[in-house]
């Protein structure tokens, strides 16, 4: 890597930072939005003390404490340094902070300077554009795996933006290109026998295998695979992960057969890797047949 590179890299961490930064307080803002009120519209009894609508609004409010609200100050929010030097701690209520905070924040700067370095995409300025949507991907998924996992949910406000965006990924991708509209039609299979497939498991286990929110995150991802040998890499790579989680807890005796497991945050880390390594993975499982 050269220095240039490598520099750039940094930036680009950096960027990652602040968006891990964003999907924690997006996180908690739509699962805050989303606490139902009771018949008479009156707020549930634990949620008394919530904020008001326009300062829990993911444009306008400012951030603040998820404990006391206490608005914080530009001082607070610096990613993972200001965790690290309040040990933790929130400045005004002094009550803990979750891990989730610093760990967000860290990953999502690795998953953006490990785009940059090894995108496949090139740097030609349409190759550009498709990196700086890919980015906002990679913030979307980070905001549903934390949620998939806190809450076993895949919220639609998230969801159908990816879904809008993916679409303007596969014009990006086929832009320029003779043969756009084929990569378009591969890109679209992909996203429909993805979908439908996952469809037919939610209908036929009634939910237990596979949630709805899957189904529709399914057109996402089969639109960022591609084709089809992108999209079974991706589902294999899932199922892989998934496994190599549940088989460690069961023999742990952390986990049993009914114990839930959200299958959205090892979808959305094979998308990653099929988007960034897929073309080198396929290419090497061809070629111990000597079929490439």
């Amino acid at each position: 890597m050269s220095g240039d590179m490598f520099g750039i890299a940094i930036v680009v961490g950096i960027l990652g930072l602040i968006f891990g930064s964003f999907v924690n307080a997006l996180v908690w803002r739509l699962h805050e939005q989303e606490e139902p009120a009771d018949s008479h519209g009156a707020e549930p009894t634990h949620k008394k003390n919530r904020p008001a609508a326009k300062d829990l609004s993911i444009l306008q409010g400012r951030s603040m404490c998820p404990s006391c609200h206490h608005q914080l100050a530009a001082i607070d929010l610096v990613p993972v340094v200001s965790w690290l030097a309040l040990h933790g701690r929130c400045r005004y209520c002094q009550k803990p902070i979750s891990w989730q905070y610093p760990i967000v924040e860290l990953i999502t700067g690795i998953l953006f300077a490990a785009s940059y370095v090894w995108w496949p995409g090139g740097f030609t300025p349409v190759g550009a554009v498709g990196l700086s949507l890919w980015l906002l991907f990679v913030t979307g998924f980070m905001a549903l795996a934390v949620y998939d996992l806190k809450w076993y949910l895949l919220p639609d406000r998230v969801v159908f933006p990816l879904v809008c965006l993916a679409f303007a990924g596969v014009a990006v991708n086929g832009f320029g290109q003779t043969n756009g509209w084929e990569l378009a039609a591969h890109a679209l299979a992909a996203a429909v026998c993805l979908s439908g497939l996952f469809f037919l498991l939610h209908t036929f286990s009634r939910g237990t295998w596979i949630g709805f929110g899957d189904v529709k995150l399914a057109v996402v991802l089969g639109l960022l695979a591609g084709d089809l040998p992108h999209m079974i890499l991706l589902l294999f790579g899932a199922a892989l992960l998934g496994t190599a989680v549940a088989v460690p807890l069961l023999l742990r005796g952390k986990a049993n057969a009914k114990t839930p497991l959200p299958f959205g945050p090892f979808l959305l880390a094979s998308t990653y890797i099929t988007v960034l390594f897929g073309e080198r993975i396929i290419g090497w499982y061809l070629g111990l047949f000597g079929l490439r």
